[in-house]
């Protein structure tokens, strides 16, 4: 099998696996009762907040990280729980992931004075749109760090330096998740106020989300029940799985700048693959500035169900999108960088991870070369 989806999920590293059913078998108090046993794991739980704090770049003494069930979790706790004020107003990238535009659509439903930031042809936030939305009644901003669908890196400390012209208390939440333990990122520096990450992404498990929130920044729960989690995500902590989040994160970070100098490789390779086969009027979406882990494609006069169906049967999978959505139509995304419904028709999303090999890539080129060459016969 060559699995290309690594934006969907990735495979869990076998150490994660071992951590976390070490932990379950020997370590499944309930934090949150009061013997020893569980005093140990509540303080453990403690050392990993700090420890995801430090690789955010965050401020390990006054920062602090709330987990979650999912990135998605984290996203509708930051949104929701910033909703303080109709009066004011909600800007929201157009090309967010569902768990965020979705909430900012249930905001506008609620009555909120939601906003929506267009996008560039490269995918990236509009800047210059972004500057003429910011004004005094903006409290809150929403952005990608990276794009799911194409890959497009935002900058960050850009986005924050327009924010602070003309919305200085505005908060700032940033989906992380594409990011996180692949491109370097310093919440500090951007001045980040939410940042939402998962652990199935960087090869942990799923179930697993966390919320980073910077020093004074007010949030109120969206969940209720023991209070656990600050008060911001009642219920059972889970331990064995807080435990093997970070041992994916640790693994995946230690080896950020090796596995991003292989995986660059890895898109170089492709797109000198691809640009062979122009002849099949190939579209590479995804450029040079963005993520080389997100490589979006458009097959044109072609559909890429259909493409994605037949690498299925050659043992190759590959993504249409976001895989979060079960009832998707069309791109929002590349709808949005001004593409044509033919032309998203046709599009499909390879996503590398570092255990990626040339050899799956040259197997990928000769499954399409086929099936080009057969379709268009």
């Amino acid at each position: 099998m060559v699995y290309f989806d690594n934006a969907a999920t990735t495979k869990p590293y076998e150490e994660v696996l071992k951590t976390f059913n070490e932990c379950g078998a020997d370590e499944y108090f309930n934090p949150s009762a009061s013997y020893s046993l569980s005093f140990n794991l509540y303080k453990k739980i403690g050392d990993i907040r700090k420890k995801f704090i430090s690789i955010l770049n965050g401020d390990v003494e006054s920062d602090n990280i709330v987990f979650t069930s999912s990135a998605t979790e984290s996203n509708n706790l930051a949104i929701f729980g910033s909703c303080f004020n109709k009066e004011k107003k909600y800007l929201f990238s157009v090309g967010e992931h569902p768990a965020v535009y979705n909430c900012a659509m249930e905001l506008k439903n609620k009555g909120y004075k939601v906003f929506f930031i267009p996008l560039q042809k490269n995918g990236q936030v509009d800047y210059d749109k972004l500057d003429n939305l910011c004004d005094n009644d903006v409290c809150f901003v929403s952005t990608m760090f990276v794009n799911n669908e194409t890959g497009a890196i935002n900058d960050l400390i850009r986005i924050r330096n327009i924010i602070d012209k003309k919305a200085k208390n505005c908060v700032f939440h940033v989906d992380g998740v594409q990011g996180f333990c692949k491109i370097p990122i310093d919440v500090t520096e951007a001045r980040i106020n939410l940042f939402s990450i998962s652990a199935h992404k960087i090869h942990g498990l799923k179930g697993l989300g966390a919320l980073y929130i910077s020093k004074g920044t007010k949030l109120k729960n969206i969940i209720f029940g023991g209070g656990q989690e600050f008060g911001l995500r009642s219920g059972t902590i889970n331990y064995p799985g807080i435990i093997s989040f970070y041992k994916a994160a640790q693994t995946t970070c230690e080896n950020m700048k090796k596995n991003f100098v292989k995986v660059t490789n890895l898109k170089n390779y492709l797109r000198e693959q691809l640009v062979k086969l122009n002849k099949n009027k190939i579209r590479i979406v995804s450029d040079n500035e963005c993520s080389p882990y997100i490589n979006s494609l458009i097959f044109e006069g072609n559909r890429g169900e259909t493409i994605m169906r037949f690498l299925d049967s050659k043992g190759i999978l590959v993504g249409t999108g976001s895989a979060c959505s079960s009832s998707k139509v069309g791109n929002r995304v590349l709808e949005n960088m001004g593409f044509n419904k033919n032309q998203i028709l046709g599009s499909i999303r390879i996503s590398f991870s570092a255990d990626n090999t040339k050899g799956e890539i040259d197997y990928f080129i000769t499954c399409i070369d086929d099936y080009l060459k057969n379709i268009n016969a």
